[in-house]
């Protein structure tokens, strides 16, 4: 996708624009792909043309306020930045392997592709994202957000667009002030509701999807300035992928106690549901009772009421 200006923005000849093609498809994937090059390789322009045709991002982001308008309890995501992925061969270059591709499988991922030498620039992927997250704050949506080695752009981002909406937070010597100096009087001042009732620009609730960042990486979502709700989820696909059925790794269990108990998610991270998604599920939900030292049963319900906190804005 490239980003326009809306969806009648024209060309230089008065046409509406639509899918790029030819040149300008080849210029628009060489700005916004890596490694990038001023005179592009025929075999580069061979990639950039098999690639699919850029379609106007407004048009995407209209379709998606049409999904979110009629249903009114969907989230937004997952959305995010990915330094790590590389783009894909797309599929009429490898005939053969079509007949054995699985079509039970999310539409886009690489599903036995070969891998192109390119990546979608930071810069670019950074654009597009904070164009969804506005979309979200606009209809008011929590986000589910991915991001891989790109932790720092992540909360870049999201800082942004909070930027100037920062809950007042005391300061020790103002509690004395005030009389009081406990954790009380910050959380009064520092949870209060903005008054006017216009959409902010930042979506009000945010999930870090299985977040793979480290405690250092989360404790800046600790701040209490934050005005949005901010959770992690985490799931033994990506967060335990290499342990034993019987490991919790140390880095797993620093991670889980610096998340506080309301900001804690679960998820599966697999694209079917089933019996598999059960087992996964029921695994990570024990092991983070575990380390948070929950019986089941009060670890379920704190689960069950941080999920609705966040898909619902309950509580």
């Amino acid at each position: 996708m490239y980003i326009d200006d809306g969806p009648n923005q024209t060309d230089e000849q008065g046409k509406e624009r639509g899918n790029l093609t030819g040149d300008t498809k080849v210029e628009h994937y060489r700005s916004v792909l890596q490694p990038s090059h001023e005179n592009p390789s025929n075999e580069y322009r061979k990639i950039y043309l098999s690639l699919p045709d850029p379609t106007p991002f407004s048009a995407f982001l209209a379709q998606t306020r049409q999904y979110l308008q009629r249903y009114p309890y969907a989230l937004v995501g997952e959305i995010g930045l990915d330094r790590s992925f590389r783009i894909p061969e797309p599929w009429v270059e490898h005939e053969d392997l079509w007949s054995k591709r699985n079509h039970n499988l999310t539409p886009g991922g690489r599903e036995g592709r070969r891998l192109t030498p390119f990546r979608c620039s930071p810069q670019h992927q950074k654009k597009i994202f904070k164009l969804q997250l506005q979309l979200a704050a606009e209809m008011g949506r929590g986000v589910s957000v991915h991001g891989v080695q790109a932790h720092g752009l992540v909360f870049e981002s999201l800082q942004e667009l909070w930027r100037g909406h920062e809950k007042e937070v005391l300061s020790k010597r103002e509690r004395k002030k005030r009389g009081q100096d406990h954790a009380s009087v910050e959380d009064s001042v520092s949870s209060a509701p903005e008054t006017d009732t216009q959409p902010r620009p930042y979506p009000p609730r945010i999930c870090l999807h299985s977040y793979s960042g480290n405690a250092s990486n989360f404790k800046q979502y600790l701040n209490p300035a934050i005005p949005a709700q901010i959770f992690a989820s985490f799931s033994t696909a990506i967060n335990l992928g290499d342990a034993l059925e019987d490991e919790t790794p140390a880095s797993f269990e620093e991670i889980i106690k610096t998340v506080p108990d309301h900001m804690v998610l679960v998820e599966s991270d697999l694209h079917t549901a089933g019996e598999e998604m059960d087992r996964r599920i029921e695994d990570i939900v024990k092991r983070i009772c575990r380390v948070k030292g929950w019986g089941l049963e009060e670890g379920v319900k704190q689960l069950g009421n941080n999920w609705r906190a966040f898909a619902f804005g309950e509580g």
